[in-house]
C-alpha cells in the first residue's frame, strides 16, 4: 500500500490548498497529479486485487485514455461543425474544430512512426507526443477543477452580487449570454432576501464599447429593471473595458462602501473558475458562481478559457514544453549515435 502514499500526500495537499483558498490554479495542478500517481499505483497493485476486479481495474487504466482520446476527438469535430454552422467561421469559434483535428492527427502520426525505421521520425513524433502529454494534463487538470468549482454554493450572507459584463446586442441590448448572468445574480440576491438576510447590491459592471451606444453597466441595470428588480438595490461600474477591470473598479466600489464586504461574482459557467483566479489576483473578497450556457458553445467556449488560463501561466508551461522538446532531442541524438 506504500504506492498509495504519493496520492494521498498529493490529495491532502490539494484539501489543505483548496481550503485556504479555493481560486488557485495549483488546486487544479494537484487534483491532476492525484489522480495521475493514483492510477500508477492501482496498475503496481493489480496482483493483489480479486481475480474479476484485476482485469476490470486493468481495462479502466489503460483503455480509458485510448477511448477518451478518440471519443474526445469525435466529439471535438462535431462540435466544431455545429459552432461554424451557428456562430460562422471566426477562428475563436474554430477551436473545438481544430483541437479535435489534432488528436486524429497525432493518432495518426502515432500510427505511421510504428512502421517506420527511421530515429529521426520516432523522436520526433516521440518529443511531439510528450509536449502534446503534458498539455492534456494540464487541460484535464484545469477542466475537472473548473467542474468542481462551478459546484460551489453561495453560503452566508454577502454584501454584494458582481455581474461582469459582456458585448451588446445592437449597441444598446443584452445578448442571451449576458441575460444568464443577470438571472443567476438576481437569483443569488432573491435567495439571500428570503432567507431573512438583507438584500445585497447588484453591482453590474461594464463600461461602453466604440461600438456601443450605452456602456453595458446601464444596459444590465435597465434589464434588471425592466426585470422588476427595484432601482435601489442596483448599482453601476460602468468604466471597464476588461475583466481585470471589472474586478477592480467593482472593489474599488466594494470597499468604499464597506472595507469590510463580502461578494459573490457572477459569470458564465465555462468563465467562472478563471474568473475566479482574476478575483483572488484583484483582492476581491468573494467566490464566484457561473450560470447557464448554451451546451453546443460550452466546448468551445471552454477551450478559449484553457488557453487564456494556459498562457497566463505561460513561463511555466513553456519551460516544461521547451524541457521536453530538449529531453527528445537529446534522446534522438542518443539513439541515432548508438
Amino acid at each position: 500500500m506504500v504506492a498509495f502514499a504519493p496520492a494521498a500526500l498529493l490529495f491532502l495537499a490539494f484539501c489543505i490548498s483548496a481550503r485556504r483558498d479555493r481560486r488557485r490554479f495549483s488546486n487544479a495542478v494537484l487534483l491532476g497529479l492525484t489522480g495521475v500517481t493514483f492510477s500508477f499505483a492501482v496498475l503496481l497493485h493489480l496482483a493483489m486485487l480479486p481475480g474479476w476486479l484485476a482485469p476490470v481495474a486493468l481495462l479502466l487504466v489503460l483503455s480509458a485514455p485510448t477511448l477518451g482520446l478518440v471519443g474526445g476527438g469525435a466529439f471535438l469535430v462535431a462540435n466544431g461543425v455545429t459552432m461554424v454552422r451557428k456562430e460562422g467561421t471566426r477562428l475563436p469559434n474554430l477551436l473545438s474544430l481544430l483541437a479535435g483535428l489534432g488528436v486524429f492527427a497525432m493518432i495518426a502520426l502515432l500510427f505511421v512512426v510504428g512502421r517506420t525505421d527511421s530515429v529521426l521520425l520516432t523522436g520526433a513524433v516521440a518529443t511531439l507526443a510528450l509536449v502534446a502529454a503534458y498539455v492534456t494534463f494540464v487541460f484535464l487538470s484545469f477542466l475537472g477543477y473548473a467542474f468542481l468549482y462551478g459546484r460551489i454554493k453561495v453560503r452566508g450572507e454577502v454584501d454584494h452580487v458582481v455581474m461582469l459584463g459582456s458585448g451588446l446586442i445592437g449597441g444598446d441590448r443584452v445578448p442571451p449570454l449576458l441575460a444568464s448572468r443577470l438571472r443567476k445574480g438576481r437569483q443569488v440576491h432573491e435567495a439571500q432576501i428570503a432567507r431573512g438576510g438583507p438584500p445585497p447590491v447588484l453591482l453590474v459592471s461594464g463600461g461602453k464599447g466604440s461600438d456601443e451606444k450605452v456602456s453595458e453597466a446601464r444596459a444590465m441595470a435597465d434589464w434588471l429593471i425592466g426585470e422588476g428588480v427595484a432601482p435601489a438595490y442596483v448599482r453601476l461600474e460602468d468604466r471597464s473595458r476588461t475583466t481585470e477591470e471589472n474586478m477592480l473598479f467593482s472593489r474599488e466600489i466594494m470597499e468604499a462602501d464597506d472595507p469590510g464586504y463580502r461578494c459573490v461574482v457572477v459569470t458564465n459557467n465555462f468563465h467562472a473558475f478563471r474568473a475566479a483566479m482574476m478575483a483572488r489576483k484583484a483582492g476581491v473578497n468573494g467566490q464566484v458562481v457561473g450560470s447557464p450556457t448554451a451546451r453546443y458553445f460550452l466546448p468551445t467556449a471552454t477551450l478559449r478559457e484553457f488557453v487564456a488560463v494556459f498562457w497566463e501561466h505561460r513561463t511555466v508551461n513553456l519551460g516544461i514544453c521547451g524541457a521536453l522538446v530538449a529531453l527528445g532531442a537529446l534522446a534522438s541524438a542518443t539513439a541515432m549515435i548508438v
